[in-house]
């Protein structure tokens, strides 16, 4: 029986891990997906009204700041989930 349960913690301490790799791994693909699909609507926008150019560089930047901003943390979490 203590056999089991030293077995059961085991293999739960390690499928945390596997969830903060998991975790870690989805926040990088989210921000990757994110900032690409800024990327695109914002040369979509330059397209349609070149003369805006300047104001949707600005906005695309400072939205890929963010969005990169909370991927970060996201990630940083995920590795912390795994080594705690």
């Amino acid at each position: 029986m203590e056999l089991l349960m030293t077995l059961l913690l085991e293999i739960s301490g390690n499928i945390g891990a596997m969830g903060g790799g998991i975790g870690a791994g989805i926040a990088a693909l989210a921000a990757g997906v994110g900032i690409g699909r800024i990327g695109g609507s914002a040369v979509e926008a330059i397209a349609r009204q070149p003369e805006a150019s300047d104001d949707i560089r600005a906005n695309m930047i400072l939205t890929a700041a963010l969005i990169e901003g909370v991927a970060l943390f996201g990630v940083v979490v995920g590795l912390l989930t795994m080594i705690l």
